[in-house]
């Protein structure tokens, strides 16, 4: 009988995973990581009674252990919380001291679970690694998940694609709603467990607030981006993102507003005013530290600039210096440095890159 390691998270798509690949006649055991040490934001945020609000791990661990016991497999636990912080933190805080806008999902999944967790399911005697990421894998490719709305190859795909060999993805080929039901119909204990969101080393905590413990705070002018008069002060620029309509910090003015350049040298926060979203719309961009996982190098694809972001037809232009050029004749709006750019051909997602620079008609524009 081949074994199984499953990732076993503490919520429904890992557990009904495990759940698929057991009824499939696989010897499965699981495995659930400890990534952060929840007492860290603790110490920092000065909420000792309430550390299950900031980073809820112990609980799912609980949970996961419940569902184990449910499904008569063992489970093992591990800890990445070093490894965390040196590959994926760290990465996240130098990016914004850059004024990027930094995505660790695809870091963790890199680093953590689609490498240490695969050495460490191998040490347990894995034939096979499982987790209730929703994606497939198909002769080597790896392929959207059928449920598009939850598909979640944008966050793998800077995952070398060696470290994809003998990884199985069992919720991918189902939609979500399935995903419940089966969960619902063998009585899981996490059946009706809430889907987490958002960064589990924040949590619930004030983002800006979170971060400031770690990046000392440096305030500058924020400048309309027409009239360059300085209209209000920014807590800095780490604090936020391109495209960004809310708690800007401009008072006394309502008029409609969005983030549209950072100027990190000068540490100026360029805001434009109106709907119209023209200085936000590029149709050129630079991406670095690529990844590609497919084979192919093709000419024309698509891109996803976002994850919650549709398909934009694209021109790649492969430079000299392992870079790659983007063209997007259909003008794309905020498109932003420090994000990935997943490249697809059709429903094949053949990697990613960084994004480096953005361009608008040949002329760099001033996101950083």
């Amino acid at each position: 009988m081949e074994k199984v390691i499953v990732g076993i998270s503490g919520g429904v798509d890992s557990a009904v995973a495990a759940l698929l690949l057991k009824n499939a006649g696989y010897e499965v055991e699981g495995l659930f990581m400890r990534n952060w040490d929840s007492n860290i934001n603790n110490d920092i945020l000065g909420n000792p009674n309430n550390i299950a609000d900031i980073c809820p791990q112990e609980q799912d661990y609980n949970d996961a252990l419940e569902l184990c016991n449910e499904l008569g497999i063992k489970l093992h636990r591990v800890d990445f919380i070093k490894e965390y912080w040196d590959y994926v933190f760290t990465y996240f805080l130098e990016e914004l001291k850059k004024g990027r806008t930094p995505n660790p999902d695809l870091l963790c999944n890199k680093f953590i679970k689609f490498d240490l967790f695969i050495k460490e399911a191998k040490k347990l005697g894995a034939d096979y690694v499982a987790t209730g990421h929703y994606a497939r894998i198909k002769d080597g490719k790896l392929l959207r998940a059928i449920d598009l709305n939850k598909d979640q190859t944008y966050f793998l795909a800077d995952v070398p694609p060696q470290n994809f060999r003998n990884v199985l993805f069992p919720v991918g080929d189902y939609t979500k709603t399935e995903i419940r039901k089966l969960a619902e119909e063998n009585n899981l204990n996490v059946a009706h467990k809430k889907d987490s969101t958002g960064i589990c080393f924040i949590g619930e905590r004030n983002y800006q607030k979170f971060i400031s413990n770690y990046l000392k705070p440096n305030p500058g002018d924020i400048v309309d981006v027409e009239t360059k008069e300085a209209i209000g002060r920014h807590t800095g620029l780490m604090n936020y993102t391109i495209g960004q309509r809310r708690n800007v910090g401009i008072s006394g003015n309502h008029e409609r507003h969005y983030v549209c350049g950072k100027d990190i040298e000068k540490n100026i926060l360029y805001v434009a005013f109106g709907s119209d979203n023209k200085y936000l719309l590029s149709n050129e961009c630079i991406i670095e530290n690529v990844n590609f996982i497919s084979g192919l190098r093709p000419t024309f694809c698509t891109a996803k600039f976002r994850y919650r972001d549709t398909d934009h037809a694209v021109e790649l232009e492969y430079l000299e210096d392992g870079n790659i050029k983007v063209k997007y004749p259909e003008f794309v709006k905020a498109v932003t440095p420090g994000q990935a750019c997943v490249l697809y051909l059709g429903e094949e997602c053949l990697g990613c890159g960084f994004i480096k620079s953005v361009f608008k008609n040949g002329i760099k524009l001033w996101y950083l």
